[in-house]
């Protein structure tokens, strides 16, 4: 039961990325994958927010792994990140290739360490 629960949750999270990713790029269009830098920053927010509650016992362990592994999971995408980087590299676009490789990274762990802070204020 858990797999099948993973692979469902896991195909809705790729679907929502693909309508996030649709939103954000009809919106603003520059060379910066703006699209993947909103998602992959809002899963790392959204996944340290769940590890918070389970680390604190505030929510069951499963709902890490069906959410986290699988809808965050399908959601983020760290292999688009990287071929998106290494396009901007091959474009000659160097200073966005390197805004977005650690800037999308070090974003992502401070979106990842503020929602284990918010899931502080949930006592």
């Amino acid at each position: 039961m858990t797999v099948i629960l993973l692979a469902l949750s896991g195909g809705a999270g790729a679907a929502v990325r693909f309508v996030v990713d649709g939103l954000v790029r009809s919106r603003l269009k520059t060379a910066l994958p703006w699209g993947t830098v909103v998602i992959n920053i809002s899963g790392s927010l959204l996944l340290g927010f769940l590890a918070g509650l389970v680390m604190r016992g505030q929510a069951p362990e499963s709902l890490l792994l069906i959410l986290g592994t699988g809808f965050l999971g399908g959601y983020t995408t760290f292999s688009t990140a990287s071929l998106e980087t290494i396009r901007l590299v091959q474009s000659g676009r160097t200073g966005l290739a390197l805004v977005n490789g650690v800037g999308s990274m070090a974003a992502s762990v401070l979106a990842a360490a503020g929602g284990i802070g918010l899931s502080l204020l949930l006592r």
